[in-house]
């Protein structure tokens, strides 16, 4: 693919790069490390599922939107559900992406970073939430957040919020490939976010183009690094 094409996979506004694998989109050069991943899991008793893996700049937008909107709650750090209407466009922003990633910034759109859990620690009927207590020590996903902290590197995943750096909220369920989402990250300069936005329809876009480069910096590359250099 060349530099256009593949800044379009690292927004969310193509597909090219993906595969079909367990009901799920993936990059194509992490099949093989995230198997070794689910496998070696496997062995210790843990069956390793994806919740989530790729979402394009659509579905992206529409959770946005939802949000902004007031049509979707908003959270802070301790869980509480945030009232968006005392909120300016630019709070707003702030609040949202504590936890929701802007349209064509979200790691999701890499297909190198997936929300995963533990099926054989809950009943069928259980509701997953994705929530940090339920990777907490009293949580059913206790052993997945102790097993990932010891071998998630091993098998070249990191993860990108496992504390919190002022801007995305924890997020102990979200593992990223640390070589490809390297890859990925230099197509999603600020200047391609930018011409993204603005070609698009997302609520608060005038305030979100007017603090781009102060959200770019708090909440799309300040995160976590892996201990190890891929």
């Amino acid at each position: 693919m060349n530099q256009a094409e593949l800044a379009l996979c690292a927004t969310g506004s193509s597909s090219s790069h993906l595969v079909e694998l367990q009901k799920h989109r993936l990059h194509v050069d992490i099949v093989d490390d995230f198997l070794a991943l689910q496998q070696a899991a496997k062995k210790v008793g843990i069956e390793l599922t994806i919740a989530s893996s790729f979402r394009d700049f659509q579905r992206q937008s529409a959770i946005w939107n939802a949000k902004f909107q007031g049509l979707r709650p908003v959270y802070t750090l301790d869980q509480k559900a945030l009232d968006l209407q005392s909120l300016s466009d630019t709070q707003k922003c702030h609040a949202i992406m504590l936890y929701s990633a802007l349209p064509g910034a979200s790691r999701h759109h890499f297909g190198t970073d997936l929300d995963i859990y533990d099926a054989n620690a809950i009943n069928d009927d259980y509701q997953l939430q994705l929530t940090p207590d339920e990777y907490a020590c009293d949580g059913p996903f206790a052993e997945l957040n102790d097993w990932l902290d010891q071998n998630l590197e091993h098998y070249g995943f990191y993860r990108p919020y496992q504390e919190y750096k002022g801007g995305v909220a924890p997020e102990p369920w979200h593992i990223s490939h640390i070589t490809q989402s390297q890859v990925m990250m230099q197509y999603l300069s600020l200047n391609t976010l930018k011409d993204r936005i603005t070609n698009s329809e997302i609520t608060g876009k005038h305030a979100v183009l007017e603090n781009l480069s102060s959200l770019y910096e708090r909440f799309v590359t300040n995160i976590n690094q892996p201990k190890r250099v891929s």
